[in-house]
């Protein structure tokens, strides 16, 4: 039986930065290559195990370095984010789509399986708001959330046409106590944290009753990699699961970080396009799909995540300062 060897492109991002280093934990240092078009990522990627520095968008690059590794296995998550990604739409458009195309011939030449991430950013105000199910109506408002589409239906393009073991998760916005924010609409959820335990206060883009699904990373990764060990046998709705973790709006999770910081203050100022963006998305998604298909279910809850956060945001920004 052939090797689980595996490629993470794009492994210095949110969930590369956490994922490669489980990935490698669970499969060996060495069958898991971090892939980044930059080398100033999290050192524990860079220096855990073989690392390429890569543009995904250079084809014979690409090639070279998956049969230089004998990869079988990728997890494509190279992304241009949703509040980034309508200042520079083209761009967006490019890298999102453009990067996974090229994935996916190569899987196809290559006989090679791929994670492909999708988002909540793929509904609409026309999608229903709460218990979003799994095949509803999707007309996003973003160049972000068309392109994650596209990769849904370019995923099943290619496994039905070509057999290419593609699969796929929406995930809702995701809470990282590594990665810092980079440019997602959800991102007031981390960035609340670092501004409670360093100011006191934070100032809200959105409005605080804004409610939205969201995961806390452990669980995002444990997601990823079971759907990708999942016996293909069983899975139906390939790209991409809808799961949930969690839903709240600003002033929930303000309340809950109060019962460990009481002094804290949280103010409102809604930014238009992302109040605009995050309106258009779901309340919280209907999983049962993922729940019956590969058995996925939720660890973290929002009283559980903000401890956690808060305590290991509490000695990482604590070590910062001696270093400084």
């Amino acid at each position: 039986m052939q090797k689980t060897r595996i490629i993470v492109i794009g492994a210095g991002g949110q969930i590369g930065s956490e994922l490669t280093p489980v990935l490698r934990k669970e499969y060996g240092e060495n069958n898991v290559i971090a892939s980044d078009i930059r080398s100033d990522i999290c050192p524990a990627v860079l220096e855990g195990g073989p690392f390429e520095l890569m543009d995904c968008m250079d084809n014979q690059r690409l090639i070279e370095v998956i049969i230089k590794h004998k990869v079988t296995q990728i997890y494509h998550l190279v992304a241009l984010l949703s509040a980034v990604g309508e200042h520079k739409p083209l761009m967006a458009w490019n890298i999102n789509v453009g990067s996974l195309l090229n994935v996916l011939e190569i899987a196809r030449e290559l006989h090679l399986s791929v994670f492909i991430p999708s988002s909540i950013g793929v509904f609409g105000p026309s999608t229903p708001k709460k218990n979003t199910p799994q095949e509803t109506i999707m007309r996003p408002i973003t160049i972000y959330g068309i392109t994650k589409i596209c990769g849904e239906m370019l995923g099943d393009y290619y496994f039905k046409k070509y057999g290419v073991d593609t699969r796929g998760i929406r995930f809702p916005g995701i809470i990282s106590n590594v990665t810092k924010p980079g440019g997602g609409t959800t991102d007031y959820a981390v960035e609340i944290f670092y501004d409670a335990l360093q100011k006191g206060i934070y100032t809200c883009y959105l409005k605080e009753d804004t409610y939205l699904d969201m995961m806390y990373m452990p669980d995002a990764i444990r997601a990823a990699i079971t759907l990708m060990e999942a016996n293909p046998k069983t899975l139906i709705h390939r790209n991409a699961y809808n799961v949930s973790a969690m839903s709240f709006c600003p002033r929930d999770l303000a309340e809950e970080i109060k019962k460990h910081i009481p002094t804290f203050v949280i103010e409102y100022k809604p930014d238009p396009v992302k109040q605009a963006i995050a309106d258009s998305w779901p309340d919280n998604m209907d999983d049962s799909m993922a729940k019956k298909e590969w058995h996925w279910h939720a660890t973290y809850t929002l009283p559980e995540m903000v401890k956690d956060m808060l305590s290991t945001l509490k000695k990482q920004l604590t070590q910062e300062e001696k270093l400084s």
